[in-house]
């Protein structure tokens, strides 16, 4: 059984209140980021793992992309759990992702 990840739907679980400006902005996003049918229930599972880590996926104000974001305020060794914790999601589900320089932040670009 294959269940569809509505724009909705999706806005709903990362903890947005649906406006019309979410859900068309959500809908540029996933219009932009390129395999997203692919891996879209994936987006749901690592925003989940991120949270003990202050960590979560957003969708991004300056760029039509989702982005995974870290805190600054956690230890070295969060920070660096954090990290690797992206990159492993990104190799298994083979995403690009761009990294922001100096910030725990990185991009998702798609597949």
């Amino acid at each position: 059984m294959h269940l569809e990840l509505t724009p909705d739907a999706l806005l709903t679980q990362l903890g947005y209140t649906k406006t019309d400006k979410s859900i068309e902005q959500i809908k540029k996003t996933i219009a932009n980021t390129k395999g997203f049918e692919n891996f879209s229930k994936h987006i749901l599972a690592l925003h989940d793992e991120l949270a003990h880590l202050k960590g979560f996926v957003a969708l991004s104000n300056s760029k039509d992309v989702f982005k995974i974001k870290g805190s600054d305020n956690t230890s070295k060794e969060i920070q660096e759990e954090f990290s690797n914790l992206v990159n492993h999601w990104a190799t298994k589900y083979k995403i690009e992702t761009e990294k922001v320089a100096n910030k725990p932040t990185y991009y998702i670009l798609g597949q």
